[in-house]
């Protein structure tokens, strides 16, 4: 498995990439995983971490396309090919632009590819802001196309990525894999809820919004604050609390939200462990995903399902291929739109709480660990016929 990314790191690829691992070893496989020099040490039956070489200077990589993803990548793509030729896989199994490395060293094995696209390559360039140029947005699709075509099945994370990859190869196998793990380690206690007040110095029946995940621009921090000010008019007792953020970003959002006036109502905590969010979820009283750009769905809104609390999201394909009205508040994309949102959620809790036991159903229904988990089994079973029975299973990634 080739991925492109500091693992572990709390994001959304590296997440997805450590649930998709998860999976794979639980159905029995064992996975090689190449990665980037940096993140988190994991220990899992069935793992190995190799990593790659460590440019000089870069310690560490935005999310998004970046220059410093070139040597990066170089390197990531020769200790890739050395593991490759000296081990015996069934499947390479490569994430985002992992996808060239992967698909070139699977012909060259004459082994399966599996390319599990995350998001489609030019739209990341729109989405980071990264660059305008005809040529490069060429080049980005060219990437792409030859993955999809090089690859015998494409993992896809949400609808309209899998409408992207059939537009490119009618014929191309697709499986819809979203990122909706769920499992035991999303639930919280009471107790460990009320710890989150206590540390937020909130009382038990202050009104909290809360926003998890990452402060890149297609997330619409801006359109929350901007809401924000005005949910503050009418209710000066809510508090919006974003879990997340790098230390620069969290100083950049924190003046942001002063020069909107929210600043005493905002609190920001920065990067948290993925094991307090589930009970940062608990304590919360709404849930908040403004995303402005793109069409994947966010990560977070399978976590924010699971909780069983009202979510308020923007009316965009990257909510509602996911989201309706029955199990979300959906808004539009002005600063009003989404401010009556909050203040509908906060000062009609019976119908908040309503819409938060759809959600959770739909969540226990449709994104469970076993339909997850069998969703993984149906990708393996695309790229290599089942063994015998009883027959020891190789690699496969």
């Amino acid at each position: 498995m080739i991925a492109p990314e500091p693992f572990f790191e709390p994001r959304g690829t590296p997440f997805s990439e450590f649930h998709r691992i998860r999976a794979l070893t639980a159905l029995g496989h064992q996975v090689d995983l190449v990665t980037y020099p940096f993140g988190q040490s994991v220990s899992m039956p069935g793992l190995r971490v190799f990593r790659s070489l460590r440019p000089p200077l870069l310690h560490h990589v935005k999310i998004g396309p970046s220059l410093a993803k070139i040597p990066l990548d170089a390197l990531l793509a020769l200790s890739a090919t050395r593991r490759a030729f000296s081990g015996r896989y069934d499947v390479i199994h490569s994430h985002e632009e992992g996808g060239l490395i992967g698909a070139v060293l699977a012909m060259m094995l004459q082994v399966p590819h599996l390319y599990d696209m995350h998001s489609s390559l030019p739209q990341q360039l729109s989405n980071f802001a990264f660059s305008r140029s005809r040529i490069i947005k060429r080049v980005f699709l060219a990437i792409e196309r030859f993955m999809i075509r090089r690859s015998r099945v494409v993992i896809v994370i949400c609808p309209s990525l899998e409408e992207t990859v059939k537009a490119i190869e009618p014929g191309a196998h697709t499986v819809l894999i979203e990122n909706a793990p769920g499992s035991a380690e999303d639930e919280a206690t009471p107790e460990a809820a009320a710890a989150i007040r206590r540390g937020l110095n909130l009382a038990s029946d202050t009104p909290i919004v809360l926003y998890t995940g990452t402060f890149e621009a297609y997330q619409g921090l801006d359109l929350l604050f901007a809401a924000m000010a005005i949910v503050a008019k009418s209710r000066p007792d809510a508090r919006l609390v974003l879990a997340g953020g790098r230390a620069d970003q969290v100083v950049k959002a924190r003046e942001q939200a002063r020069i909107v006036g929210i600043g005493d109502v905002t609190i920001l905590t920065g990067e948290r462990p993925a094991s307090e969010i589930p009970a940062y979820l608990l304590a919360s009283d709404l849930l908040v995903s403004p995303r402005s750009r793109g069409t994947n769905t966010p990560l977070k809104l399978y976590q924010y399902l699971r909780s069983g609390k009202a979510i308020v999201a923007t009316r965009l394909l990257t909510h509602t291929q996911v989201l309706s009205d029955d199990t979300a508040i959906l808004t539009g994309v002005t600063p009003q739109d989404y401010a009556d949102g909050i203040l509908a959620g906060l000062t009609d809790p019976t119908r908040a709480a309503a819409i938060g036991q759809r959600a959770r159903h739909l969540a226990e229904t449709k994104y469970s660990y076993e339909a997850y988990l069998d969703k993984t089994r149906q990708a393996c079973a695309a790229l290599l016929p089942a063994p015998p029975t009883g027959a020891a299973v190789k690699d496969v990634a």
